[in-house]
């Protein structure tokens, strides 16, 4: 097995990988898959030195967390950090979070079982739950940790006040939000807060959804499963208009001598030690072209010239479609 660079999940005690693995795409959210597929992509990063997979119960309803078990059975398990997250119900009965502190339990019972799992490692609120005061959901957390059910709590799309009250309870090992050049302003804003109280900081999407990729798709292209197909990024108006973001991120990697997926995961990675990206890919040679980043060293000068290039602000559309927006950074 290869070895990359490693970087902490805050105080944890826990090091990664300085590039971890999304998993979401392995479940049909970007279209077809397929499972033997999924695994030997899963085994393939592992060989390249990747040690943090993440996942949700949310992924094809249960589906990633299992395909997760399947691909883990056995030694491949060994030295692998596996995160998980609850509480996101994504609109169902117009409900988009659950924390609740007995929700939280037997969602933690369900993934083990789907994972097939004693323990997980790095276990993230997905969603955070406005009706639940944050104290009540962490409380649980800690409850699941002293019974040796998970090793280390997190946060995703949380507000800097509710990761400062969540820290409090119990130390946070790690906060998640997309985060890319594209989409940065919040993800900038949370760090403020991650940084100070030791806290790594890990960015999903940190392609833009593959906007930054160089290898932007037409939605007319995409099968009505692919959730790009609904993203406000890749309506038509919009797409041109970040298209042309995208071709100057395309032009600094051309004179860089690398690709532009590799120069934006470059760019998240110089944003410090304590950031912990996470790019997912269906595919062998996208998975070598990402990892590729970690040899594509930035200077200050450089970090500069491409942040200024796509400034804060600069996409046009929402992160998410309308509908979903105000469950996000709560």
């Amino acid at each position: 097995m290869a070895q990359l660079p490693q970087r902490a999940l805050g105080k944890s005690g826990i090091n990664v990988s300085a590039l971890g693995l999304g998993c979401m795409g392995l479940s049909g959210v970007y279209g077809e898959v397929d499972d033997n597929a999924s695994i030997a992509l899963i085994h393939a990063a592992l060989d390249s030195g990747v040690t943090m997979l993440d996942s949700s119960d949310l992924y094809g309803n249960g589906h990633n967390e299992q395909l997760i078990g399947k691909a883990l059975a056995g030694s491949r398990r060994n030295g692998v950090i596996v995160a998980t997250k609850f509480g996101n119900l994504g609109g169902k009965g117009g409900k988009f979070a659950d924390g609740r502190p007995e929700f939280v339990v037997s969602s933690c019972e369900a993934s083990l079982k789907r994972l097939g799992m004693d323990v997980i490692d790095l276990y993230y609120q997905h969603r955070i739950d406005p009706n639940v005061p944050i104290e009540d959901t962490i409380g649980a957390m800690v409850k699941l940790k002293e019974q040796g059910k998970i090793r280390a709590l997190a946060l995703c799309e949380a507000s800097p006040e509710t990761i400062r009250r969540a820290h409090k309870v119990h130390p946070i090992a790690a906060v998640q939000n997309e985060y890319s050049l594209m989409y940065r302003q919040e993800g900038e804003e949370t760090m403020k807060t991650t940084r100070p109280l030791g806290i790594a900081f890990v960015p999903y999407s940190p392609l833009g959804r593959g906007m930054m990729s160089g290898h932007i798709a037409d939605p007319a292209t995409l099968a009505d499963s692919d959730s790009r197909k609904r993203h406000p990024r890749y309506a038509k108006d919009n797409l041109e208009h970040n298209r042309s973001l995208a071709q100057k991120v395309d032009a600094i990697a051309k004179r860089k001598g690398c690709t532009p997926a590799q120069l934006a995961l470059a760019w998240v990675l110089a944003q410090g030690d304590d950031v912990i990206p996470i790019p997912g890919t269906k595919r062998k040679d996208r998975l070598a072209e990402n990892l590729g980043a970690l040899n594509v060293k930035l200077s200050a000068a450089e970090v500069a010239e491409i942040s200024s290039a796509v400034p804060p602000g600069a996409a046009k559309g929402t992160r998410y479609p309308e509908g979903q927006m105000a469950s996000l950074y709560i």
